[in-house]
């Protein structure tokens, strides 16, 4: 089946660097239309994971905006590779500002979709923008800190207390490492995304396939970061979500060993304008595969319910 949209490249600026972009544009449909704005994960291009999602949502008429985060993939910012939350939501809502000026998006409808640590920014964003018309925060980490207790412990990777501790305490050394070189302005000291325990953010064994996949499909991806990232990593402020005027749908994996999902429902308990919609799966699952066609078509259906009014 054809699909219905077209994809335009894009380009804006986030302090003072040039960021890519794509524009989905649906077609068939009444102009300006709603348009939803997405912001990626951890390590994340806009090659990997979004497109997928972003097809369903154009195929249903909803226009989506993708774009690589300061620092990644075809976007322009120095050193590479540099997670920074602040640079990072300084970067959304640049990307906002941009779709809110594009002649066929309807400003008054523009959403928020963020995944993993975009779900977190996305969240972040829109507690200070009113005119975020909706959020869908996907497996959202809301709080690095916090948000890592109680989180699903898959029998395939149980290091046990000793080996935990000692792989923790290598990637604090690290951090501090990369912290100190950034201060002075040399080369970052950069870890894998995904390794061996105490030498990647990632460890499990059974995440080997996905990020092979992740290799393989995506040419901008890098498996590298700067880890100093791990000393600012973003804590959630009681009460965000529950202050959110818009309507909000969180999507949550019940056997996510990434996120706390008991964190995510008790932060959302009372929040009159949320959602919840849980699917029986670990993280990264719900990029992949029937349960990522899922999840994009109830976000989609969502959207729709919430924008196409």
């Amino acid at each position: 089946m054809p699909r219905r949209y077209v994809i335009r490249p894009v380009s804006f600026t986030s302090g003072g660097s040039a960021i890519a972009g794509r524009l989905y544009i649906p077609v068939g449909v009444e102009m300006p239309c709603p348009c939803v704005v997405f912001a990626h994960g951890f390590s994340g291009t806009m090659d990997w994971i979004l497109p997928d999602f972003a097809d369903v949502f154009a195929d249903g008429g909803l226009a989506v905006l993708l774009f690589d985060y300061r620092h990644f993939g075809m976007s322009g910012g120095q050193p590479r590779q540099l997670v920074d939350s602040h640079r990072q939501r300084e970067d959304i809502r640049a990307a906002l500002a941009f779709a809110r000026t594009c002649p066929d998006i309807d400003t008054d409808r523009v959403a928020l979709w963020g995944t993993s640590l975009g779900g977190s920014h996305v969240v972040t964003v829109a507690a200070g923008d009113a005119r975020v018309a909706a959020v869908v925060a996907n497996v959202p980490a809301l709080d690095m800190y916090s948000g890592l207790r109680g989180r699903f412990r898959p029998s395939t990777f149980r290091p046990g207390a000793v080996r935990t501790l000692a792989a923790t305490a290598r990637l604090v050394v690290c951090a501090a490492a990369d912290a100190v070189r950034g201060r002075f302005g040399c080369p970052p000291h950069y870890l894998a995304v995904y390794g061996p325990l105490g030498r990647a953010v990632f460890s499990d064994p059974a995440l080997a396939s996905n990020f092979h996949e992740l290799e393989t499909r995506s040419p901008t991806w890098r498996n590298q970061v700067t880890p100093r990232f791990l000393l600012h990593a973003p804590r959630y402020r009681n009460g965000t979500l529950q202050r959110l005027p818009c309507p909000v749908l969180i999507t949550l994996a019940r056997d996510d060993a990434a996120v706390s999902t008991p964190f995510v429902r008790r932060k959302s308990s009372g929040a009159a304008n949320v959602s919840l919609k849980e699917y029986p799966v670990g993280h990264f699952d719900m990029y992949h595969g029937t349960v990522r066609d899922q999840v994009a078509r109830d976000q989609r259906d969502f959207l729709q319910r919430v924008l196409c009014h």
